[in-house]
């Protein structure tokens, strides 16, 4: 891919392996904002189809499709908000050509990695000794949520990720429900949001904080601020509610041991739904580590209503695991989704490895 970039590409696409270059692996958003790198309408033809080769090459095919109907989507939000230009930082708000890639080190030599980018799609991918060890932070989003097709279907490129979460807490009994669901009320976003570390403590952010220091229009963070203020009032959400959403050490929510066979094959489902975005011989990895008796360990949480359409969240919480669903904003019709590992996000915990084996 860099060989088929000119001098000035190169440099905004490229960055060298090296001890700070840690720093700008781990700064990532899933806004449209500025994710660092090339972007995709700074590409020819040629390079980005060779740069969605690239993503390819870190996802199922399930997701590439996933993601590929994400990035269009910025134009269905786009007509959503009546083409209209809200913010001064750039000339289009909604872009599907707005998405970056970022390579972190050289292809072909022992550590590299690569991240591709923007409006509700964040893939950090680490690569050791020419295998894909590493694919998280993962977020997918969709906006919006569901979209009208010809025919009276719907376009909904997460509804089975949602769907799943709906079904496991709809099937549990009172007392299981008692355990897995933390508020009635569903937040606004993920709670670890888009934090280089997702750990105990962890509270829902407001949405202009989202995008750190790449936000150059101080008005409209201010106005996506209020407008996050004043979709926490439109649900009723209080501190109690963050205080029961707040990420802590120990999962919160409902042990898989306290499970039936079949809600355990749905805990196992929706796993899928995160774990399987990656290629089948690190999917398998990443699925072992909850097989048989280990799934025990994974705890679901659930926050908001179980009736379809209505604002919902749910986690997924364990060694090693953090997933988070959330669709709330745009009158539930705004949807994020994000796997974590808390302790190997960014292939910390790999790198490690390489680092005591080769040094």
């Amino acid at each position: 891919m860099l060989a088929g970039l000119d001098s000035g590409q190169r440099e905004r696409a490229h960055r060298p392996w090296s001890p700070g270059s840690d720093d700008e692996r781990r700064r990532w958003f899933y806004t449209p904002t500025d994710h660092g790198g090339l972007t995709v309408a700074d590409m020819t033809a040629t390079q980005y189809r060779r740069t969605m080769a690239l993503v390819a090459t870190g996802l199922s095919e399930a997701a590439y499709v996933t993601v590929a109907t994400i990035m269009g989507l910025e134009n269905v939000l786009d007509h959503t908000e009546g083409f209209a230009r809200t913010t001064t930082m750039r000339e289009r708000w909604r872009d599907p050509e707005l998405y970056y890639l970022r390579i972190v080190g050289t292809p072909g030599e022992p550590v590299w990695g690569w991240r591709f980018g923007g409006h509700h799609v964040s893939l950090n991918n680490l690569v050791v000794d020419g295998a894909l060890v590493s694919s998280t932070p993962c977020f997918l989003g969709a906006d919006p949520a569901g979209s009208p097709l010809l025919g009276g279907t719907a376009l909904r490129p997460l509804g089975g990720v949602e769907d799943l979460g709906r079904a496991l807490v709809v099937s549990l009994d009172e007392g299981q429900r008692s355990a897995a669901v933390l508020t009635p009320r569903a937040p606004l976003d993920v709670v670890a949001a888009n934090r280089p570390r997702a750990e105990p403590g962890n509270r829902v952010l407001p949405l202009g904080e989202l995008f750190g220091d790449r936000f150059t229009d101080d008005e409209a963070k201010d106005r996506m601020n209020a407008g996050h203020q004043a979709g926490e009032e439109h649900y009723g959400i209080t501190e109690a509610d963050h205080d029961a959403l707040e990420l802590t050490a120990v999962p919160r929510g409902i042990s898989a041991a306290r499970l039936d066979s079949d809600q355990r094959a749905l805990v196992v489902a929706l796993l899928d739904c995160y774990t399987g975005r990656v290629p089948e011989e690190l999917r398998d990895r990443e699925s072992a580590r909850f097989a048989g008796s280990l799934l025990d360990e994974v705890h679901f949480a659930w926050a908001g209503s179980d009736e379809p359409g209505a604002a919902c969240y749910y986690r997924l919480q364990g060694p090693r695991l953090l997933v988070e669903y959330d669709n709330a904003q745009r009158h539930a019709n705004h949807a994020h989704s994000v796997w974590r590992d808390p302790e190997g996000d960014f292939g910390a915990d790999v790198l490690a490895a390489h680092h005591r084996a080769h040094h």
